[in-house]
């Protein structure tokens, strides 16, 4: 599909995932990738958006621009989860199909299943039962999303491809304890309670949810590979298909950290969804699998985190 010199537009590129689709291509070779800043583009604005497209024509483009932010943010700002979601998505899909853009990839995540979803989670699963409430803003923005891509498919006839990655970690991630996602807030937590010998870190909820995850770079490489198989063209999960507990996940960076006190849960603190693991069967079946373990990718990301974040 992409050919090394093709004008590729990535919409997002300073966040964890847009940073790591942006390493990804320029390690696979591609040389004309297109990026902008918001204070050069803003992508909430239609009549911007509209003429960035008229004049840089880009011939494939990764929409991973979005508002995003953890448990906390998500129920406070749905509101803002709503608006900014939907109209960063609607300004770039549009605009695509007007100035027939090739191939599109838009990502969206697992946490707009269905709360009570079977496990693993199939893409049919899609709109089959209630949001999490805590959620519904952002979740009600990338379902429109994904099926702004389907129909313009089926409209249009746009080369537009949803994709759904599962819970993401990674070299750039927020660790912000306000707005940031699960793992990026305990490993700031242990760390800080580390370097303070506290005798106890508290992790909110009561730690039974189940939460799968996956390696930014490895998400990046399902985008490269997605946008170049043309075979693929619906709703897609990306993940590695295996979940732990919050409370193994909590031990888990407590030991990469090397924190030496206590874990305490704080159960009237919400949960969130009490698990989400997708099903991974389809992408795998076109060749792609994670290659990074939980494990390992911890590790780089703590060592980032140090270099990065500790003065």
């Amino acid at each position: 599909m992409m050919s090394k010199d093709s004008k590729i537009f990535l919409a997002g590129h300073r966040g964890m995932v847009g940073s790591a689709i942006v390493r990804e291509l320029e390690n696979q070779g591609y040389s004309n990738i297109l990026t902008k800043t918001h204070q050069e583009l803003d992508l909430l604005d239609q009549k911007a958006v509209a003429e960035f497209f008229a004049e840089e024509k880009p011939q494939f483009v990764f929409l991973v621009a979005a508002k995003v932010g953890g448990i906390e943010a998500n129920r406070t700002q749905l509101g803002a989860f709503l608006y900014e979601n939907l109209q960063i998505q609607n300004n770039i899909i549009h605009n695509a199909y007007l100035h027939k853009v090739e191939r599109l990839i838009f990502l969206a995540s697992s946490c707009i299943y269905p709360r009570l979803a079977p496990q693993p989670i199939k893409e049919e699963y899609l709109l089959t039962g209630e949001l999490e409430q805590t959620n519904y803003g952002y979740a009600i923005a990338k379902i429109a999303g994904v099926k702004m891509c389907e129909a313009y498919r089926a409209q249009y006839g746009c080369d537009f491809v949803a994709l759904m990655p599962t819970n993401l970690y990674g070299i750039n991630d927020n660790f912000d304890l306000q707005n940031s996602h699960l793992l990026p807030a305990l490993i700031r937590k242990f760390h800080e309670a580390k370097i303070s010998n506290q005798s106890a870190v508290e992790v909110w909820g009561t730690g039974t949810p189940r939460r799968e995850l996956l390696f930014v770079n490895d998400l990046a490489q399902a985008c490269v590979f997605v946008m170049n198989k043309k075979e693929i063209t619906d709703l897609t999960n990306i993940g590695s298909g295996v979940d732990k507990t919050v409370k193994e996940l909590a031990e888990l960076v407590k030991k990469t950290v090397g924190y030496q006190g206590e874990i305490k849960f704080n159960s009237n603190m919400p949960d969130g969804t009490p698990r989400k693991c997708l099903d991974v069967s389809k992408i795998n079946s076109f060749g792609w699998k994670e290659k990074t373990s939980l494990e390992d990718g911890l590790k780089i990301v703590y060592k980032w985190y140090l270099q990065n974040k500790i003065s």
